[in-house]
């Protein structure tokens, strides 16, 4: 007869150690769930793009910006990478900054969830929410200013692949601009006047090239400016890329600075990123 002992040594165990993808979807799921119960991220990330691309394209929408092209499509397009930015800049560090100050990344960081798998739910929650942002967005601007919507594959391949570099550069800035800001409530103060000044200059409040020249140059270091051409390649027809600064789309320098700011915000990251409150140990 055998034991109970013996019966449970030989017994196979049925715990699996959960895989870095379902930690990383998990948690993305996780971060979703408290974005929708914050009323207030949730009207700041759908409803105010929304209300901008209303009031501007109700303002200026009739106005021809160039080759047949109004102001409320150009406008949209401008919308979409500022939203991809809000998103991944500005709205992710400010939460980061007060989850440090409420001792929430502490906690995260005494558990045995990896960080890795941390920061990569953050950037799938981003994903998620950038995509019904703009599905929202394509939806007022389809339906109530007529905004032709592109068809063609070539179109949204581009997209892609703008869509997640600029996500990825976007998000990597946020959480290491997150440990910039001392406390939480000073995060809105020191991120908001950074993406409020690359909209003006980037091309989605103006159009880029009724700018000044020596505000074009300082727009074509950051990465809105990048991120913005990119999406007006997607959205507004081929032959606008000659009313374009340089006269074209410049795509592979639209690849080439988007990656290089993920890096340095990589970089900057792994370097400065804090899981505690300054002057806690």
């Amino acid at each position: 007869m055998t034991s109970p002992t013996a019966s449970a040594a030989t017994a196979p165990s049925t715990y699996r150690r959960p895989t870095f993808a379902y930690l990383v979807w998990e948690r993305a799921v996780l971060e979703t769930k408290e974005f929708s119960r914050s009323r207030e991220q949730v009207i700041f990330i759908f409803a105010f793009p929304i209300l901008l691309l209303v009031l501007f394209a109700s303002i200026m929408g009739d106005g021809e910006v160039g080759d047949g092209v109004d102001f409320s499509q150009y406008f949209l397009a401008g919308m979409i990478a500022s939203g991809i930015m809000n998103t991944g800049f500005q709205s992710l560090g400010i939460s980061l900054a007060i989850d440090r100050d409420d001792d929430v990344l502490k906690r995260i960081h005494g558990s045995p969830l990896p960080a890795s798998a941390f920061f990569m739910g953050k950037i799938v929650h981003v994903v998620m929410v950038s995509i019904v942002q703009i599905a929202l967005l394509l939806l007022v601007g389809g339906l109530v200013y007529d905004i032709p919507i592109p068809t063609a594959a070539s179109n949204w391949i581009t997209f892609t692949w703008v869509f997640l570099l600029g996500t990825a550069a976007s998000t990597v800035l946020g959480i290491a601009f997150s440990s910039l800001a001392r406390r939480g409530r000073s995060a809105p103060a020191v991120l908001t006047p950074i993406v409020l000044s690359l909209q003006f200059i980037s091309g989605v409040f103006f159009v880029f090239t009724q700018l000044p020249t020596w505000l074009q140059h300082i727009a074509e270091i950051f990465p809105l400016k990048w991120l913005a051409q990119g999406m007006r390649s997607v959205f507004l027809p081929e032959s606008f890329a000659a009313q374009e600064a340089a006269g074209s789309w410049q795509h592979p320098a639209t690849a080439i600075v988007l990656s290089i700011w993920f890096v340095v915000g990589l970089v900057v990251t792994i370097k400065t990123f804090r899981w505690q409150r300054p002057g806690d140990r």
